[in-house]
């Protein structure tokens, strides 16, 4: 799905995410509008704003984040804005590269040969078009240190947010993999989330070390347990 570029298609879409906030409000998850696609960049209606990729619309968003249905109908009143979501309140959530993602939702692929168990993750799962997977667990816990030290995994908790479906980006929609209907809106543990993430993350190690030796020179290692440098924060990633 693009920008629509009939006028009737726009104001469907801006429908369809005033519902969607109005549906994550009536479960207690607070709502702030972003930016909103307009076929060539995330666009906003503030004149000094120069961000392209999906930000906030107000400057202070976490304070004014809100559940009430007054608020809602008026940031949706005319344009498709993004629907964020604020972390660190109801939940926190891990953002992950598919291939990570995959494994920790799906397991292992099947075939000859193949372990057919499924993933271990047990919580709602937002995807977007440039393979970027977002797991949502119960707010607070610990960072586990095999996932904080790596430039690919980011943590979302006070101070920063998540686009959620069915905002869309540049790139494509948000969509849910793992829906929060499917499980009832509930978060699953944040240990036992990050111990998920941290047993495919070995899974996905071991299959490459399993690969013939000319295969991996020509592949670079899709994931690596050891440090690989610094990660910037998630607050500084989503204001640019």
């Amino acid at each position: 799905m693009r920008w629509p570029q009939a006028p009737f298609g726009r104001v469907l879409l801006r429908r369809r995410l005033r519902l969607a906030a109005q549906r994550y409000a009536d479960h207690g998850w607070a709502v702030t509008p972003g930016g909103f696609f307009n076929g060539r960049r995330m666009a906003c209606d503030r004149p000094d704003c120069l961000a392209t990729s999906c930000h906030p619309l107000l400057d202070d968003w976490e304070l004014r984040s809100s559940t009430a249905t007054a608020q809602l109908d008026d940031w949706w009143s005319e344009r498709p804005h993004a629907v964020l979501l604020p972390a660190g309140h109801v939940f926190d959530a891990i953002e992950v590269p598919a291939l990570l993602g995959r494994q920790a939702v799906c397991g292992p692929p099947t075939g000859p040969g193949r372990a057919t168990s499924a993933g271990r993750v047990r919580g709602p799962v937002a995807v977007t078009a440039a393979g970027r997977w977002t797991f949502l667990m119960r707010a607070g816990g610990t960072f586990a240190s095999e996932l904080d030290h790596r430039v690919d995994v980011v943590r979302h908790s006070l101070g920063s947010w998540i686009p959620a479906p069915p905002t869309v980006l540049p790139e494509g929609p948000v969509r849910w993999q793992v829906s929060p209907q499917q499980v009832d809106w509930r978060l699953p543990d944040p240990e036992e989330l990050q111990l998920a993430l941290v047993r495919a993350l070995v899974a996905l190690d071991a299959a490459f070390l399993d690969l013939p030796v000319n295969a991996r020179r020509r592949l670079a290692p899709p994931m690596l347990t050891r440090p690989v440098g610094l990660k910037p924060t998630p607050t500084l990633r989503r204001a640019v």
